[in-house]
């Protein structure tokens, strides 16, 4: 028992894990990798929270007190929690409405975003619904990563030519730009061009380096000490310094209700984008996360953003890669990160006043140009049309309706598949294996044999309430068919794990058919639960016993020697 209660602890507070086998070594790999984090941090951090709409160093606090909470309860050892760019779109567009262009309201809300998303991790993580990640296929993933893609970058390329830009859609941005394109500001554009081209061969030819806090102080320098500055360009400003202050967010119910669909579109956004970054380096560096606990950790990081004016932070793999390149061993990089960030807000942020904000538009298109997978997109095209179909919906779902219903439309898509799937599964007719006791699907296999008056079939999927009129639609006429030969009929439930009632009044329906019919069915390989249900629907006794032991070909071969014994009684009494 106390051997138990350690291990749960352990589980719950993952440090407790990792602290005991802390060494210099790791202390210095960390140190570094919090280093070079941070320089990554700050200048992607100022450039979304200018696209939520907020005051640029809104973005370091979330990597200040998100990252630091989660390594306190995280299981990733090189997850980096922050803003992204989806969630902080999502938060911009959405707030733009909400708070009425109210600055204040506008914070206080992207907060309270923060304080509801905790709130909803915290009751998935008491509810064990890890397994929420499952529900969203990956085929939808590809096409909303591409709408974001594409939405986000439109709402930057204002900054990209010195226009004002407008409009509060993706087409009605689309029609500001071409109409302002006349006033482009060339200077502007060309250094912000040259500003991209730079952080995007940069990160290319020196993987895991903070490419963008160099080209940010070199463009500070240019605009600190040369003419450029007299030429239109617009900068970041004074940045206020000091660290966030502790602020508990409005929370009127009206309010409450106002973001709830914002907060769980950014859950998902977080949770989902989480646990992919966190396993993909976990793989790579050969150890497990645990998608539970990672909801908990979300849960505390989000919450403690929210109490320090921060808006909702997510784990992102783009700058999980750079803490992983830079060598982080264990959680404990955040930390440091932390630490050198504060550093900076204290001391450092007036250097940042000269920062142009089309450089910030620099590091947020080479941030979201990764997104938009067009080898998965041609992949899908070659292998499965369908699938390419739905990842472009979700695309258009996004730049017609805005990413946060695009989240939303998203998760029902993926809903959707997984009932398409399990409502019309596949009904496998089957055949023996030649000289073996084994039997697969004839269609697939067409060298199987099959035995005259004997049926075989099998439903590749659960037995439930909105399947089983498809399944009792595609394989009764078939035995309709062939009613004048047929004698056997057998399902194999080794592939439907699971039945509910309307499944069980399936096979019982079947039985009663086929019988009227002098159609003798069985059934065969069925799980233990399975078995149970049969039982409590008082079927079992229709079909004989249903042994756990008998394979498929046992009991054709028990059926037969019913079957002839039955016959030959029946001879002998004529």
């Amino acid at each position: 028992m106390y051997m138990d209660k350690t291990r749960n602890f352990k589980s719950i507070f993952p440090p407790l894990q990792w602290l005991p086998g802390y060494n210099t070594k790791f202390l210095s790999s960390d140190a570094i990798a919090g280093i070079t984090l941070t320089a990554y941090a700050i200048p992607v951090s100022l450039a979304y929270a200018t696209l939520a709409g907020l005051p640029p160093q809104y973005g370091i606090f979330g990597y200040l007190l998100g990252g630091l909470f989660y390594a306190m309860l995280g299981t990733g050892k090189q997850l980096a929690i922050g803003p992204t760019s989806a969630i902080s779109m999502v938060v911009g567009i959405t707030l733009a409405k909400l708070s009425g262009g109210d600055p204040q309201r506008w914070l206080d809300l992207a907060s309270l975003t923060a304080m509801v998303m905790a709130g909803m991790s915290l009751l998935a993580y008491v509810l064990h619904l890890d397994s929420i990640i499952n529900f969203i296929s990956e085929t939808v993933l590809t096409g909303f990563k591409a709408g974001a893609a594409l939405t986000i970058m439109l709402t930057q390329l204002p900054k990209m030519f010195g226009i004002p830009g407008g409009g509060t859609s993706f087409f009605s941005r689309l029609a500001a730009i071409v109409h302002q394109i006349p006033d482009t500001n060339f200077y502007v554009l060309v250094f912000g061009i040259i500003a991209f081209l730079l952080i995007l061969f940069g990160e290319k030819f020196f993987h895991g380096k903070p490419v963008a806090i160099y080209v940010v102080i070199l463009s500070v320098l240019v605009i600190s000490f040369t003419p450029l500055a007299q030429n239109g360009f617009k900068t970041v400003g004074l940045i206020p310094a000091g660290l966030p202050k502790f602020h508990i967010p409005s929370l009127k119910w009206d309010d409450i209700q106002s973001v709830i669909s914002l907060s769980f579109a950014c859950f998902l956004l977080a949770y989902i984008e989480s646990v992919s970054a966190a396993r993909t380096l976990a793989q790579k560096n050969e150890y497990e996360i645990d998608a539970h606990q990672e909801l908990l950790a979300l849960g505390l990081a989000n919450l403690a953003t929210s109490f320090g004016n921060g808006y909702p932070v997510s784990g992102g793999l783009s700058q999980s890669a750079v803490n992983d390149e830079a060598g982080a061993r264990t959680p404990m990089s955040l930390v440091f990160a932390s630490f050198f960030i504060g550093l900076c807000l204290l001391f450092l942020t007036g250097l940042l006043k000269n920062l142009p904000t089309v450089i910030l538009a620099a590091i947020v298109f080479v941030a979201v140009e990764k997104l938009i997978n067009i080898k998965e997109f041609r992949r899908m095209w070659k292998v499965n049309k369908f699938d390419f179909v739905i990842a472009m919906l979700a695309a258009v779902c996004v730049i017609c309706f805005g990413i946060l219903q695009g989240v939303l439309i998203g998760a029902l898509a993926s809903l959707i598949l997984i009932i398409r799937f399990v409502s019309s599964p596949h009904v496998a007719i089957l055949g023996r294996i030649p000289g073996t006791e084994r039997y697969t699907d004839i269609k697939r296999h067409p060298d199987n044999q099959t035995t005259p008056g004997i049926l075989l079939f099998r439903v590749e999927s659960p037995l439930v309430y909105f399947n089983v009129n498809f399944v009792y639609s595609h394989i009764w006429p078939i035995i309709s068919e062939n009613a004048s030969t047929l004698k056997i009929v057998i399902l194999d439930l080794s592939t439907s794990a699971y039945i509910d009632s309307s499944g069980a009044r399936l096979i019982k329906k079947l039985y009663l058919n086929m019988e009227s019919r002098g159609i003798i069915f069985k059934v065969a390989e069925a799980h233990s639960e399975v078995r149970d249900i049969l039982r409590f629907e008082d079927i079992e006794h229709l079909l004989g016993h249903v042994s756990r032991r008998d394979s498929v070909h046992d009991v054709i071969t028990h059926t037969l020697t019913e079957t002839e014994m039955r016959d030959k009684i029946r001879e002998e009494s004529i």
